[in-house]
């Protein structure tokens, strides 16, 4: 029973990181590299929370999340495109202006308590096999639909996609909102259900390993997915290891583990030139011929 509990606990700590690693792999397919990833959680955790402490079905406040999320992208989306700023330095101004924005709208709500999203099996809510059928669903898109292959060629060559008759901006657009919006649900399910309630900067780095599995998984989502359930279970197994006692270490560094595991996957995935496997036109902005 023990290890049942245990298994969904990590099924649990990895379904936010399933949904925001998502988004961001099909925003980097497009060529787009948004950094923004812990903003738009954080903007999904207290928008998502706001609408169900209102009274509101968690249903509303998953896609309250997601609103906010993908709303906070088109400020992103406004500046890598509509101005061909700098997406790394862009990125960074959205994490920033996002954990701002959200510790002022949920000031009010710290300590409110809200009910967590009901099972549905095995103890597990709805929204973990979500992000398991999305995942499907995306590989599916990514690599048997026209509009996967679409995507594609432009993270690839976009002035080559242009070439032949494509949108390279409105496919980018479409990539950045949905990435945002994938982010901001998972933001939600932080304050809906892993929780369930709203503290500043709750996510906790979440965003950032959320980028990192991008890379592990050599942005294909089945990897994307198997990688975000070893970063929970490695995140589950800390806290277990502190509440009984098997292990004599601190519990500061034992909290480290799962930030010290993302740099030691990065490191070894860079010695073995896995960054290759990237996108030919990641982080390059596109300047419509003319």
């Amino acid at each position: 029973m023990t290890d049942f509990l245990i298994l969904g606990s990590i099924a649990m700590a990895a379904t936010p990181l399933v949904f925001a690693a998502l988004g961001e792999l099909v925003t980097e397919r497009a060529g787009v590299l948004n950094l923004g990833v812990e903003g738009m959680m954080l903007m999904g955790a207290v928008c998502g929370f706001i609408a169900v402490a209102s009274g509101a079905h968690w249903i509303v406040g998953a896609a309250a999340g997601a609103l906010a999320g993908a709303c906070l992208a088109s400020l992103f989306a406004a500046l890598v495109l509509g101005f061909a700023a700098n997406q790394v330095a862009s990125g960074l101004a959205l994490t920033i202006f996002g954990t701002g924005l959200s510790a002022l709208i949920g000031s009010n709500y710290v300590g409110t308590p809200v009910d967590k999203i009901p099972a549905v099996l095995w103890g597990l809510d709805p929204m973990v096999f979500a992000a398991l059928a999305m995942s499907a669903a995306i590989a599916l898109w990514l690599y048997r639909t026209r509009q996967g292959l679409i995507l594609r060629a432009v993270g690839e060559n976009a002035e080559a996609a242009h070439a032949h008759g494509h949108t390279v901006l409105k496919v980018r657009l479409l990539a950045i909102m949905f990435g945002g919006a994938m982010s901001g649900l998972g933001g939600a399910y932080l304050s809906l259900a892993y929780t369930p309630l709203w503290a500043e900067g709750m996510t906790a780095g979440r965003g950032w390993i959320a980028l990192a599995l991008v890379v592990f998984g050599a942005w294909r989502p089945g990897r994307v997915l198997i990688g975000a359930y070893l970063f929970g279970s490695v995140g589950v197994l800390q806290l277990h290891a502190q509440s009984s006692g098997l292990l004599a270490i601190p519990s500061e560094i034992l909290s480290m583990l799962p930030y010290i595991a993302t740099i030691a996957v990065l490191a070894l995935l860079t010695t073995r030139q896995q960054q290759s496997r990237a996108p030919a036109a990641l982080g390059q902005a596109f300047h419509r011929l003319r």
